[in-house]
């Protein structure tokens, strides 16, 4: 495609003109950051240096003659304060010698101007005027130390005579000391003018680097935009209308460059949104929006049959509400169970399950891989089970406005039994009608086990195996070991009471005398269970699973088991006992 080709060399000719002229910018900018860093790096290590070296030698200077003339001042009283001027001969010695190192620290600084051939001439002028200051103060501090001599010797007219000369000489050393100073502080400021006015220019520079770069990709992002990007535009512009839910777009495919192919991909694509869509649209009542997602995700692939799971199967039946059916008219009945069937099923699928079907008022549903982690199935089930028991007292509350009767509306609760294990999972059905679902023993022993509720007086039964994946997270209480229709294996069922730490001390005692019953019923310890069941029940006045156990003893005492007994009770068939 030589347009294609042609602008894409021009692009790339205009980006290769753009960085040299950025690294021939960048080039002349370093330079200068270099000169910079020169002038800053010379003031840095000499003349800030000399400065305070030239200010410390001022600052000795000044101590120095404060030292003598506290010491001429002490020997000056009668009598002469030795203590001061002790002190003061220290501080004198003291400073004479600081003197002394300073000069040397200064001739140094001075002599590294080597390299700074503009410093040349004006630090061979400092190098003079150090040399004539050190040189006054020679005689200077000779003067003074005589001055003291004789004043400890008592001759103080000599010494006043010695004084008035020493005077000019201290006049000659800060004249000079401030001449130096002076000279240093210029240099200073000179360099550091030198310095902001570089600064300024470095400054200025990078604003118009960046302004010309901007620039000129600016105009080469314009010709981009007028050459190039109408036509993905208009793609944008679809784009954007399919995103508000428009399908019916078709773009015409005016060239055969890239542009082309991108936008016959662009029709082929809303051609495919259009049919997911529409079966979205017709199914999405039908079938939970995972299970749809995950078919049109595998369009093609979806075949009749099933794969082994180990997943987590609940039931959940609506009680009371069939026996009050006839006094409801179709429309209210459909209504309330329309209402019943949404809040139980947005209480599933907020914790992850899947509604499988409505049988009757029941709610069969699971959980498990893909659409649980197998680590969560067991506890997504008992979390959405409280949630289907809250969402019944919701309805509870609706039932008058549902059904119009304000004053006498039905009395309905909920029996729900979990189970875990494993099932076959997957599209199952005829070849005209299709179901993706679960069957195997799992989902029969769900079924009796919620049908167990009913004899035991409780809400929410779960399996053993789901008992033990959540008995971290929820309180539960074992009610019992049972051998259900169609499975020779016992089912352990567990009471769900709620979450870790909910148990009043009340219902806590409760479940510790009915743990120890069972425990003695098991044995064939009749009386000892008898008593704890009874304990039990004296807790939980209403718990109808002590009552039940209470029960079975005496039966069991009159009909003691047959053989070997091991605290199974047998289920004859679903919904007795």
């Amino acid at each position: 495609m030589p347009i294609n080709k042609s602008i894409g060399i021009r692009i790339f000719g205009l980006a290769i003109f753009l960085l040299a002229l950025t690294i021939a910018l960048v080039g002349f900018l370093l330079w200068q950051v270099a000169n910079l860093n020169g002038e800053l790096q010379i003031l840095a290590s000499r003349d800030i240096p000399l400065a305070d070296s030239l200010s410390r030698l001022d600052e000795y200077g000044l101590r120095k003659r404060l030292a003598f003339e506290r010491m001429n001042g002490a020997l000056n009283v009668t009598p002469p304060n030795a203590q001061i001027m002790t002190e003061a001969q220290a501080d004198f010695d003291l400073y004479v010698n600081k003197l002394h190192d300073e000069f040397g620290t200064a001739y140094k600084l001075l002599g590294s101007n080597d390299e700074d051939a503009g410093g040349k001439g004006e630090f061979a002028g400092f190098t003079v005027l150090l040399g004539q200051l050190e040189a006054a103060y020679v005689p200077l501090t000779a003067r003074q130390r005589e001055v003291i001599t004789l004043q400890r010797a008592g001759d103080h007219e000599r010494a006043g005579m010695l004084l008035e000369s020493l005077n000019d000489m201290q006049l000659l050393v800060q004249t000079q000391r401030a001449e130096l100073q002076n000279g240093s502080a210029e240099r200073v400021e000179a360099i550091s003018r030198n310095a902001l006015g570089l600064q300024s220019r470095i400054t200025y520079l990078a604003v118009a680097a960046t302004a010309s770069t901007v620039s000129l990709g600016l105009l080469v992002a314009l010709w981009v935009t007028l050459g190039l990007v109408r036509p993905v535009r208009s793609l944008i512009g679809a784009m954007n209308e399919v995103q508000q839910g428009r399908l019916d777009l078709e773009l015409p495919v005016q060239s055969s460059d890239e542009i082309g192919a991108l936008t016959a991909s662009f029709n082929y694509f809303v051609s495919e949104l259009r049919a997911k869509a529409e079966i979205r649209e017709t199914f999405g009542k039908y079938v939970d929006p995972r299970i749809l997602a995950r078919m049109l995700d595998h369009t093609g692939a979806v075949e009749r049959g099933g794969e082994r799971q180990t997943m987590t199967v609940s039931f959940g039946d609506l009680v009371g509400f069939t026996g009050s059916s006839e006094r409801f008219t179709p429309a209210t009945m459909v209504r309330t169970l329309n209402r019943h069937f949404g809040l139980q099923a947005t209480a599933i699928m907020e914790h992850e399950g899947i509604v499988d079907k409505f049988i009757g008022d029941a709610v069969m549903s699971f959980w498990g891989p893909p659409f649980v982690a197998s680590t969560e199935h067991s506890l997504m089930s008992c979390r959405a089970a409280l949630a289907q028991i809250a969402a019944l007292e919701v309805l509870r509350r609706e039932l008058p406005e549902l059904t119009g009767l304000r004053r006498d509306a039905p009395g309905i609760d909920m029996r729900i039994g979990v189970a875990a294990g494993e099932v076959i999972v997957g599209n199952i059905g005829s070849e005209h009608s299709q179901s993706y679902t679960v069957i195997g023993d799992t989902v029969n022993v769900a079924s009796r086990i919620e049908a167990a509720n009913r004899f035991y007086g409780t809400r929410i039964l779960v399996s053993d195996t789901v008992a033990r994946d959540v008995s971290q997270e929820f309180e539960l209480r074992e009610v019992d070991a049972i051998a259900v229709k169609g499975k020779t294996e016992p089912v352990g069922v567990f009471e769900l009471l709620g979450p870790s730490g909910c148990l009043s001390p009340a219902l806590k005692r409760a479940c510790d005398f009915y743990a120890s019953g069972l425990r003695d019923y098991r044995a064939g310890a009749w009386d000892a269970a008898q008593s704890a069941f009874e304990q039990s029940l004296a807790n939980r006045p209403d718990d109808r699973a002590a009552k039940v156990m209470l029960e079975r003893i005496v039966t069991l005492r009159t009909a003691p088991p047959n053989g070997a007994w091991n605290g199974i009770w047998k289920m004859e068939s679903k919904g007795s006992e």
